[in-house]
């Protein structure tokens, strides 16, 4: 049941689609590099679209009617669409939700140090990286700033030509007996992620003279304080943009790739719907999945169970019945990315189970590792509808898995959402490189996502 090439299906009108649509994608992800930046392009693109915000509509008593549309921030680092359909809410959603989250390092609170005449930087790496990936390379700090009297500095620096950009050094190869000696998992520890900051020292008498010229640059270039790093979340990622990798120009390498390569599928779908839908279709926008889904802003929240409840409020609908039909009855993409098949590593994987990169969306039925812990595991007969809906909808699709059985494994927020009783699946677009700085995926398999995302929330 091998399932064709995209590609070989595209007539020269459709593949200008392809590489528009590839193009649109990279701007995305060059502005885009953390989560709160994707709230914040994401917002600028619905508003533009005629999408109000939930908090407006329930202080002005709105009457929420079929092709209203509606969003709901979580403090800047989720963001949840609705657009109103025909039928009634507690019938249930055609839900596709990503994250917007993706592997990094964080710069811990109490960051700043010098040793032997270079200003460092401590970092807490977030989500699965190969530590290795991330020395000798350049990286930009993203971020922001929350002084004490609630005045916010945003920070981007690293991405202009003239900017600056941060690196953590590795030892040469001249010396490196012992650390090439390791295992890959232990030659860079966590603790040795440090980025250098400074090299010049300030002239006086100061005890760290690095460090104070450090300050002295964040203070008249920033607006920052040292203490400042204590309310900061400063990101540190791979600098630079998103590239058209390959000579046939086919594919993207880029950083984020995991998740937003399915985020950007589904707000391209959203803002691609121009009718009123048979039922209500609502876009997730989550953090935090590559820690767990915790926190405020992680789908572990009940942020989906508020908004939704204030919507039934506006609707004249609202009760603990209907909210829990709501949230039932609906049905969910959990739109994440898969493993893609990688012929220079076939030993990882199940070649006939496995997604492979230009053959379209994929579907993993269940996710999890080894025996399918941690998985949601869809139902059969979802299974079969989505065929018949993709099929419809002339989706070029494939179904995968995460590596071989007991080799791989990982996990989406399709378990978490799965606890409403509703039916989930994940779906989403095939990766190279996984978490690595930089990951590769095809243009196509994007251009089938926003279809099979469309068709979906349309016909589901």
């Amino acid at each position: 049941m091998e399932r064709p090439n995209a590609w070989k299906a595209y007539e020269e009108d459709e593949l200008g689609k392809v590489r528009k649509l590839g193009e649109k994608y990279k701007a995305f992800l060059d502005q885009g590099k953390t989560e709160r930046e994707c709230v914040r392009i994401t917002l600028d693109a619905v508003r533009e679209a005629g999408y109000i915000s939930l908090e407006t509509a329930v202080r002005e008593g709105k009457s929420l009617r079929p092709g209203d549309k509606v969003y709901y921030n979580q403090m800047g680092k989720a963001l949840l669409l609705f657009l109103i359909g025909r039928q009634p809410l507690e019938k249930g959603m055609n839900i596709v939700g990503a994250h917007i989250d993706s592997p990094r390092l964080d710069i811990k609170q109490n960051p700043l140090y010098e040793d032997n005449d270079l200003a460092y930087a401590d970092t807490h790496y977030y989500g699965g990286i190969k530590k290795y990936h991330w020395v000798a390379r350049e990286l930009a700090l993203h971020g922001v700033v929350v002084r004490k009297d609630g005045s916010l500095i945003e920070l981007s620096i690293g991405e202009k030509p003239e900017d600056p950009v941060v690196c953590i050094s590795d030892l040469l190869i001249h010396l490196s007996q012992e650390q090439m000696a390791k295992k890959l998992s232990e030659a860079i520890t966590g603790e040795n992620l440090d980025i250098i900051l400074a090299g010049q020292p300030l002239t006086g008498e100061e005890k760290e003279p690095v460090k104070a010229m450090l300050l002295k640059v964040l203070k008249e270039d920033y607006g920052m304080e040292e203490e400042d790093f204590l309310s900061a979340e400063i990101e540190v990622v791979p600098a630079g943009k998103a590239r058209d990798l390959g000579l046939d120009r086919s594919m993207i390498l880029g950083y984020g790739h995991d998740d937003r390569v399915c985020a950007f599928a589904e707000l391209e779908a959203m803002l691609n719907i121009d009718s009123i839908p048979e039922y209500t279709c609502c876009g997730m926008l989550v953090d935090k999945e590559e820690i767990g889904s915790v926190g405020a802003t992680g789908m572990q929240s009940n942020y989906l169970e508020y908004a939704l409840a204030e919507i039934l409020n506006l609707e004249g609908s609202y009760s603990e019945l209907t909210l829990r039909r709501a949230l039932r009855n609906s049905r969910m993409l959990s739109c994440d990315v898969s493993a893609g098949f990688d012929p220079l590593y076939a030993s990882a994987f199940e070649k006939k189970n496995a997604a492979f990169l230009g053959r379209g969306v994929c579907f993993n039925k269940f996710t999890g590792s080894r025996g399918k812990s941690g998985s949601n595991d869809a139902n059969a007969e979802f299974l079969g509808k989505l065929r018949r809906v993709m099929d419809d909808g002339q989706v070029q699709w494939q179904t995968a898995e995460l590596g071989r059985v007991d080799l791989g494994g990982g996990g989406t927020i399709a378990y978490i959402c799965a606890l409403y009783g509703m039916e989930v699946v994940d779906s989403g677009v095939a990766v190279l490189s996984m978490h690595a700085p930089m990951e590769i995926i095809s243009k196509a398999d994007l251009y089938e996502a926003v279809k099979a995302y469309k068709t979906f929330m349309l016909h589901a």
